[in-house]
């Protein structure tokens, strides 16, 4: 028992730190003959896959179903099982069972690895945020530089943002030090349902960027949600002011004040 329970929590754990979506079922309440006790988990995770087991059979698949249900509504529930409603041949008793669902961990992704990059990576963290950094150039993208990121990659920037599984709970701060691959990452992100996108830089070469993205086919509505110049104006000149501005644009926006 012991053990399975720190396979689960490990899962959980993991899923966390990933933002997977997911959902833990906790036997809460059993009768007579149920095939698991209180206190039994299993993590549901949104593809169906899971960690643990309530028993097995019929009654699992029936919580990986409400696990599945909870995720995407995303609430917590209580649920209950009887055996014999849907099929008469399946024996046991009641089963009480609550469904807490994990809550998603936004994820910021920097594109860039300069100093402003770092400086809104470890605030980033430090406010809770599943931190990933690209940019094209290894030497930058590396622990040393980046402690607080989870995810750390180099290489051709609109493939590697591509690559990434980028949700409605997704911010992207564009930092990168000359505006020449920004189109192309802008084009990938426009097919992408993330929560904002900011983009730093001068008004011309915004302006220059945004000409090549719309040639290169990406919608006029999805440049008018790209914040730029990026941040909220609080003055901020060093890295860290910079920083700070953009997270709290980042906030606004997530509670809809900005």
């Amino acid at each position: 028992m012991n053990e399975e329970l720190e396979r689960v929590y490990a899962a959980i754990l993991e899923a966390v730190r990933e933002g997977r979506p997911g959902a833990v079922a906790t036997v809460i309440q059993v009768g007579g003959s149920a095939p698991r006790g209180v206190g039994a988990k299993m993590l549901v995770l949104s593809d169906g896959s899971t960690v643990g087991t309530v028993g097995g059979g019929e009654v699992e698949a029936w919580v990986i179903a409400e696990g599945r249900a909870a995720i995407a509504e995303g609430r917590c529930r209580e649920v209950v099982h009887r055996p014999g409603e849907g099929d008469a041949d399946v024996c046991g008793e009641d089963m009480r069972i609550f469904i807490e669902v994990l809550p998603p961990r936004p994820t910021l992704l920097i594109v860039g690895g300069g100093h402003v990059a770092q400086a809104v990576a470890e605030l980033g963290a430090f406010l809770g945020y599943r931190v990933a950094v690209v940019d094209r150039r290894p030497e930058l993208v590396t622990p040393e530089r980046f402690p607080w990121a989870q995810v750390r990659r180099a290489g051709d920037l609109a493939g590697q943002v591509a690559d990434l599984p980028l949700t409605e709970q997704a911010c992207v701060v564009l930092v990168t030090p000359h505006h020449t691959p920004d189109e192309q990452v802008l084009a990938v992100l426009a097919d992408r349902p993330v929560a904002y996108v900011g983009l730093i830089g001068s008004r011309r070469r915004t302006a220059q960027t945004f000409r090549r993205a719309r040639e290169a086919g990406v919608p006029q509505e999805f440049l008018e949600r790209v914040h730029t110049p990026i941040g909220l104006d609080i003055g901020a000149e060093t890295p860290r002011e910079i920083a700070v501005s953009i997270l709290a644009e980042i906030i606004g926006v997530q509670r809809g004040k900005v």
